[in-house]
């Protein structure tokens, strides 16, 4: 008989371990639930803080002015020379305004002259629209080095 009763007293430990482990696990996940985030969050429907919000938007806009923007198709093709060499697919190279060497066209960028600068708050958004979408006059080829170079990694606080 005693057999039997230790058989019956392993199996109830058995399972008030499973349920303490699971009381455990619903505590934490209710933790979890109520934590809130240290970000405020007032743009799209609360899913997005200012830095994110006004991040995209600039993204937005720069995207935009790539595609869209006739000025900056003008400088590229004031800076394009027919390709003379073996690659038989690539037709155009791109002379950098900065080292005068020629380049494929993923290998170049259009620089602003004038900084777009920051683009943080709405009162920003003047001032940032109106250096981005600026003329033939305000823009630059330059190479992927040369604009490397105009613009250094800026160094992460941590």
């Amino acid at each position: 008989m005693r057999k039997k009763a230790t058989k019956k007293t392993t199996a109830r430990s058995d399972t008030t371990n499973v349920k303490k482990i699971a009381r455990k696990k619903k505590a934490v996940q209710v933790k979890k639930k109520e934590a809130k985030s240290r970000v405020e969050k007032p743009f799209n429907s609360g899913t997005m803080s200012k830095s994110a919000f006004f991040g995209m938007l600039r993204s937005l806009l720069r995207r935009k002015s790539m595609l869209a923007w006739k000025p900056i198709s003008k400088v590229r093709n004031a800076n394009r020379v027919p390709y003379i060499g073996p690659n038989k697919r690539r037709k155009y190279s791109y002379i950098c305004s900065e080292c005068s060497g020629e380049f494929e066209g993923t290998s170049v960028a259009v620089h602003h002259k004038v900084e777009c600068g920051t683009l943080t708050c709405f009162e920003d958004l003047p001032g940032f629209v109106q250096r981005l979408f600026v003329e033939e006059e305000g823009l630059i080829l330059l190479c992927n080095s040369c604009h490397q170079a105009k613009h250094p990694k800026k160094e992460k606080l941590t």
